[in-house]
């Protein structure tokens, strides 16, 4: 069995050098994306085993990156609940269930996997053949607190009123949509795993809206429940919440095996809130692809001196990549990662 450097690092074992991928590395700003895209709608690509497949080997061909995600969405699992969804150009998605009461929420189901999502899982066994030996490859879901976001406010917000208002003025109605959101993500996270997901990243978009104390009543128990229900059988778990400098004091004490941080907070004092007992992912801010390739070295250079402080270091944007970067960039930091990363 091949012991990938990216799955070394997120043990916290020695590496020849700092592993590196980046999130959203299969997407628009890649020409050969844009021309599959051109032909077949977004949730048509996730849906379509081969498709989302060849995308996600794109990103690996062209970057030289060490680890590969699945080409998917954070609301697969959603749609598979009940909840209509559509994409649209410009808006995002657009979900087409409200949440006012018990009734809404008995109405959803805890789909299974295996049912409602297979495409997924035919994927995951797609890339597996495909990278064996090159690469390992990257499972993911959102968390409960973020799909609950897009669930009741419909779609992506600026202020997260609905959301909020649910949280404080019907709780009992909130933690029962998230009871229902966290089983639904262990059984999708856990169809993943036994399809061949080599590691997995949870995400929380949308942690960092909440004060640390909400984070602590109404997101950290379900995402507890979410990490300490997966089946991993040696498979390490990635959690990521964007605009996470307050909040982690308490997502250290999750039982997850990296702490991946947004460009929000330096490394070296994230390294010092968590630890040394957890590897630190990030955290280059992605507007950083812009600088020319000279600069971003310099760019890439800084957040490795900082990773030193963690126990273990994987390099990688605080965000996902942004549509209109230039995939040369995009290289050019990967190869500086490689050239002047931590080696042991």
């Amino acid at each position: 069995m091949t012991d990938y450097r990216f799955l070394r690092a997120c043990r916290r074992e020695p590496v020849d050098v700092t592993p590196v991928w980046i999130m959203r590395q299969a997407g628009r700003y890649l020409p050969e994306y844009q021309k599959i895209r051109g032909k077949n709608s977004f949730l048509t690509m996730c849906k379509r085993p081969e498709l989302a497949a060849e995308v996600t080997i794109q990103p690996i061909e062209r970057l030289g990156v060490d680890a590969a995600i699945l080409f998917s969405d954070i609301l697969i699992p959603v749609e598979a609940m009940g909840v209509p969804l559509e994409f649209h150009e410009g808006k995002g998605p657009i979900l087409g269930k409200e949440i006012r009461g018990q009734a809404d929420v008995d109405a959803l189901a805890v789909p299974d996997p295996a049912d409602k999502v297979p495409f997924v899982m035919e994927a995951i066994r797609i890339l597996r053949k495909a990278f064996e030996g090159k690469v390992p490859l990257i499972g993911f879901s959102g968390l409960p607190f973020t799909l609950a976001s897009y669930i009741v406010e419909g779609g992506t917000s600026r202020n997260f009123i609905k959301l909020k208002t649910l949280m404080y003025q019907a709780p009992d109605v909130f933690r029962a949509l998230m009871g229902k959101i966290a089983k639904t993500v262990v059984a999708y996270l856990n169809a993943q795993i036994e399809a061949g997901a080599q590691a997995i990243q949870v995400f929380d978009t949308w942690a960092g809206i909440l004060t640390p104390r909400d984070y602590e009543t109404y997101a950290l128990p379900y995402t507890r429940e979410v990490v300490g229900s997966l089946r991993r059988d040696g498979v390490p778990v990635i959690h990521y919440a964007n605009d996470c400098a307050m909040l982690l004091p308490a997502i250290r004490t999750l039982p997850v095996d990296v702490i991946a941080v947004d460009w929000r907070i330096p490394l070296d004092r994230a390294a010092a809130e968590v630890g040394q007992n957890v590897a630190l992912q990030g955290n280059m801010d992605p507007t950083m692809l812009f600088l020319p390739p000279g600069q971003i070295e310099e760019c890439v250079r800084d957040v490795l001196r900082r990773g030193q402080s963690a126990a273990s270091h994987i390099f990688n944007l605080g965000h996902g990549i942004l549509p209109p970067t230039n995939p040369e960039h995009a290289v050019a930091m990967v190869e500086a990662v490689h050239r002047l990363g931590r080696k042991g």
